[in-house]
């Protein structure tokens, strides 16, 4: 089984330009001199995306919205804590990447950038927030690209685009320099080209291994069963025979004896209530200009009653830890980055509804618990990506990493 990005970024890359995929945001490209690299690193050479909700010294960060734009400084005055380090360990900006505006959407369209275009069938949305960095790998026009995942932003379009990613332990990796969204679930995840240049980023940004202690025994592969019944049967095949290709076949219920609806209705109440503190201000004092589809989530989130909170994060906290309980410290769970492939773009609402509903299910198995997951391009559904995703316990960000160097070994089409 073929890994779709490599074949799609490189005709991409041949055949069409940066305008053409729509994954960069216009005039964000560093001027020459302007993007200065670290003259050793592992990262040497290494093109590096990184989503507009990010800070990179020199540029602007617009969140995906005029009005953000507007009401901020015109170029950062210092590189976010991630992009430092990557290029600390050598990489080099190439622009700033499409995003859903201020991160609030797993659709990958935004109103005034565009949407960026899927890397093998135009007819599709790429997934977002972290719409155009996932896009800029998939066309070969980045090596590495930076993505925030709050509720699946990094995950959802690294499966529907069949790229490598990363979403980190909750807090490994500093927000400094970040966009606000939900902070409570809010991580900095990143995209690569190939299982080696991922492991190679996340070195640079949560620490080498080595200084580590690491168990010398890798992950127990399982499924989580229930998890992967929420996907359509396409992915859900598509997922089984890779398991059974891989010789994996211990099944696990990620969401134990509760109700897996409540993972999505508890996410997304309580990140309504953190976007009204860490957004909801700034709305209210400048009554900022939303696209159609935005402009009513933000409007859900900031009439939200807060003395819902409390009970929801107690639920949270027990799930949480009943979750970690289970996963253990030495096994990984396959779970659906996305229950579907791509979605069309002219998708109805009840599609998308249905969509949201289980994605935000999915996404929330990591974000309430605050595990790592990775999501490898080892599977097709209908001629469409689908992501082979693995969560793990936090903290074992940097196993999950070795074990996308074993399922897809460098130069090799994954098995």
């Amino acid at each position: 089984m073929t890994r779709p990005a490599r074949t799609a970024a490189a005709s991409c890359a041949s055949a069409g330009s940066r305008a053409a995929s729509g994954a960069f945001v216009a005039g964000t490209a560093p001027s020459a001199g302007d993007d200065a690299v670290a003259p050793h690193g592992p990262l040497r050479g290494m093109r590096l995306a990184v989503k507009d909700l990010i800070d990179v010294r020199g540029l602007p960060t617009g969140g995906g919205n005029p009005g953000w734009a507007a009401g901020h400084a015109a170029a950062a005055a210092a590189d976010a804590a991630c992009v430092a380090a990557l290029r600390a360990a050598g990489a080099r900006i190439v622009g700033k990447t499409v995003t859903d505006e201020l991160a609030f959407s797993l659709d990958g369209e935004n109103a005034f950038h565009g949407t960026p275009r899927h890397p093998l069938d135009a007819t599709r949305l790429p997934g977002g927030s972290s719409s155009g960095s996932a896009v800029a790998i998939a066309w070969g026009e980045a090596d590495l690209a930076l993505g925030t995942d709050t509720g699946g932003s990094v995950r959802v379009p690294a499966s529907f685009c069949g790229v490598l990613a990363m979403r980190p332990t909750h807090g490994r990796i500093p927000l400094a320099g970040v966009l606000p969204f939900a902070p409570g679930f809010d991580t900095v995840g990143w995209f690569a080209r190939d299982a080696r240049l991922l492991r190679d980023a996340g070195h640079a940004l949560l620490g080498p291994a080595d200084a580590l202690p690491q168990p010398s025994h890798p992950l127990r592969l399982c499924v989580a069963e229930d998890a992967l019944a929420l996907a359509d049967m396409p992915v859900q095949q598509a997922l089984r025979d890779w398991c059974a290709h891989a010789g994996i076949g211990v099944g696990r219920r990620a969401y134990g004896d509760g109700d897996w609806r409540q993972w999505g209705e508890a996410y997304s109440l309580l990140q309504g209530l953190e976007i009204q503190q860490s957004l909801g201000p700034w709305i209210r004092a400048h009554r900022p200009v939303f696209g159609p589809a935005i402009a009513p989530r933000f409007a859900q989130a900031l009439a939200l009653d807060p003395a819902r909170g409390p009970a929801w994060q107690r639920w949270r906290e027990t799930a949480a830890r009943e979750l970690i309980e289970r996963l253990g410290p030495d096994e990984a769970w396959l779970v659906p980055a996305a229950p579907c492939t791509a979605l069309h773009r002219d998708a109805d609402a009840g599609e998308r509804g249905a969509f949201y509903q289980r994605a935000l299910a999915l996404g929330a198995l990591a974000g309430h618990a605050g595990l790592p997951q990775v999501v490898l391009p080892l599977a097709m559904a209908d001629g469409l990506p689908v992501g082979v995703s693995f969560i793990g316990a936090p903290g074992s960000d940097h196993r999950l990493l070795e074990l996308a160097v074993a399922l897809c070994p460098s130069g090799q089409d994954p098995q």
